[in-house]
């Protein structure tokens, strides 16, 4: 299966250009969860403007996500953010490191905005679960990330993990099937031996896990379903695992209707060779004379 990358290859791609030959810009593109970008050089060719627009920003900004820019970013951030987005950075590149490890890192930070931005709860609940191991007992807020118009991330700490629930709709029926699938091998991976020590993952349709049954709107309707899973420290690939579960959904669908396609191809193929000939016969009129076509 393809890991799916945290940082947005549009961003790499166009800064590393824009550093070797700066040029204007205005170029807008969307990443997964409909996260919305605005490239451009609103003043001068060798200043860039990066701007963000994501569905959750006020829950982001509720529990850090501006420590967490700042903390990455500095003094990158713009006071105020453009119109219809609600983060900017500017980016003078002729101050940009020259050394090649420095400016490859640089890159590569400035394509995790999103990554970063998102980051905030999670950091958040692993640094509560932490002092509530230290106190012995308690739980942390359940902390909703509505980052879908219909789905959402759920995130608790607790003294020995964190937890993190998504909902996800699965708007087609063999969506829902091949993501049964799919959600069942994570649960029954961890009878192996050599990974019995994984994360705990479960899964469930229609019944939201126990943790957020309170929680008013939740969906019980056939193609919702819940995934569960005990963490311990990581970050970037949790965040995206509702893209990497639809992505291989989607991928899984395409391989067997190509397959399907050329098993049908096959079967023509026989049919075509064992077509039966035409036999041909001679037919006479009354007074005994051949028939010939014209």
């Amino acid at each position: 299966m393809i890991l799916l990358e945290s940082h947005n290859v549009i961003i790499q791609q166009t800064l590393t250009d824009k550093l070797n030959k700066p040029t204007s810009l205005d170029v807008k593109f969307v990443d997964y969860d409909g996260v919305r970008f605005h490239l451009s050089t609103p003043q001068k060719k060798s200043q860039l403007l990066l701007s963000m627009h994501i569905r959750c920003w006020d829950e982001l900004v509720k529990y850090g996500a501006m420590g967490v820019l700042e903390r990455e970013y500095g003094a990158l951030l713009s006071a105020s953010a453009e119109p219809d987005y609600n983060v900017s950075m500017e980016i003078d590149l002729e101050q940009v490191p020259a050394a090649p490890g420095e400016r490859e890192a640089f890159v590569t930070s400035v394509s995790l905005l999103k990554r970063n931005a998102l980051a905030a709860p999670f950091e958040l609940a692993f640094k509560t679960s932490k002092q509530l191991e230290s106190a012995g007992s308690g739980q942390g807020e359940l902390m909703e990330i509505h980052y879908r118009d219909e789905e959402a991330i759920y995130i608790q700490a607790t003294p020995d993990r964190v937890t993190v629930i998504f909902s996800t709709v699965f708007s087609d029926e063999t969506d829902r099937i091949f993501g049964k699938v799919f959600l069942q091998e994570f649960v029954d991976a961890r009878r192996l031996p050599a990974i019995q020590n994984a994360p705990q993952v479960l899964y469930s349709n229609r019944e939201p896990p126990l943790e957020i049954r309170h929680v008013g709107g939740l969906r019980t309707s056939e193609d919702m379903g819940y995934v569960t899973f005990r963490c311990f420290g990581t970050i970037s690939h949790i965040q995206l695992f509702r893209d990497y579960l639809h992505y291989h959904i989607k991928c899984s669908k395409a391989y067997m209707h190509s397959r399907m396609r050329h098993r049908v191809a096959e079967f023509q193929k026989v049919l075509n060779r064992a077509r039966p000939e035409v036999a041909q016969t001679e037919r006479k009129t009354v007074s005994g004379r051949t028939m010939t076509s014209r």
